[in-house]
């Protein structure tokens, strides 16, 4: 921790970069890595200058002094593993430290609650509490899924739908993203569009349906198109809500010290809003599959929708365990691949994890 005129305080140091480097006037020089430290200090009941200065490499650095009451114990982010020679505080080393003090993975741990509902899905299979015609057994289901991969059924359709969840995830990102940029950078561009992307939000995607059919036949179109309005709804809500959140208070100082537009945006607007589409991400998946569910009444001759209503006519309740369970594996492995990228991307944001 760093201490300033004998009183224990919590340095928050947030990193701007881009700024350039001649915007600040300062005297004396923090080196760590090529990086110092500008800011107005507030220690009791008077102001005093901080270390100050910008890199060499034109980042601007913003620190806040936030009261915190003096501690008796040690914290993780005082450990040598955490801080650097100056003190500061490395969150990558602590996030680091956090995820490995597990042997297993978080991504095995969170599997616990799934293995769980198929231990009660046996047992409750086995008790005789119901029959084979309304809940089947977790082995007839393995067997009803054997069979269809050993007959190359299942494969045929599942690479029918996802073609079409790809098509539709690729334009939806796209379109949502440009729409939320247009949005949340410029009051103009909200005026004309939020208003129409909440109307898209509240309306049910079955409900447009019938609407697709008539403007565009029984042909692909209709179906990746109601997946991308699905995900593009999720993409553009998340991030629009992110580049508005973003603390204003780095934006003030970014300009204060003579950043422009672009680089405001580029530096700090749209890293702050990286956690918001990283979210809309991960429910834009979700709604990718539940929109393939729909789209594939349209009159589908193949895919995992049309073996869902094969199956519902005929009465196979192995087959349609079998497709839910497909759908919750791709789910899950959709949700995997967003936490991979969290991981990756925002090593820099400390949260809380649950510990």
């Amino acid at each position: 921790m760093q201490s300033i005129s004998g009183e224990e305080r919590t340095v928050a140091i947030t990193v701007i970069p881009g700024a350039p480097a001649e915007a600040a006037d300062c005297d004396h020089l923090d080196h760590k890595g090529g990086s110092a430290v500008r800011a107005l200090l507030t220690v009791g009941d008077h102001d005093e200058q901080s270390h100050a200065s910008t890199s060499g490499r034109g980042e601007l650095i913003v620190a806040t002094i936030l009261d915190k009451a003096r501690r008796t114990t040690p914290d993780v982010a005082d450990t040598p593993e955490t801080t650097g020679a100056s003190g500061l505080i490395d969150p990558t080393a602590i996030s680091r430290k956090t995820r490995s003090s597990s042997r297993v993975p978080r991504s095995a741990q969170r599997l616990l609650g799934p293995v769980l509902l198929v231990v009660a899905w046996q047992l409750t299979a086995s008790s005789g509490l119901s029959g084979e015609n309304v809940l089947p057994r977790p082995l007839s289901v393995l067997t009803a899924a054997w069979r269809l991969i050993a007959n190359g059924e299942l494969q045929e359709h599942m690479t029918i739908s996802l073609l079409r969840v790809g098509n539709g995830l690729l334009i939806g990102i796209v379109l949502g993203l440009v729409l939320a940029l247009v949005s949340g950078l410029s009051r103009v561009g909200e005026n004309f569009v939020d208003a129409n992307m909440e109307i898209l939000r509240a309306v049910p995607n079955f409900a447009l349906v019938p609407l697709l059919i008539v403007w565009f036949g029984i042909s692909e179109t209709p179906k990746v198109l109601l997946i991308t309005l699905a995900v593009a709804v999720s993409i553009y809500i998340n991030t629009f809500s992110a580049i508005r959140s973003v603390d204003a208070g780095l934006v003030e100082a970014a300009r204060s010290f003579g950043v422009q537009r672009r680089e405001l945006i580029r530096r700090v607007i749209l890293p702050g809003a990286l956690p918001g589409f990283l979210i809309g991400l991960r429910l834009a998946l979700t709604g990718a599959w539940l929109s393939l569910i729909f789209a594939e009444t349209i009159n589908a001759k193949r895919g995992l929708g049309r073996m869902m209503s094969d199956a519902r006519e005929y009465f196979q309740l192995d087959v349609v365990f079998v497709l839910i369970a497909v759908y919750a594996i791709l789910g899950l492995l959709s949700i995997f691949i967003v936490r991979a990228l969290e991981a990756r991307l925002l090593t820099w944001r400390r949260s809380f994890d649950g510990n």
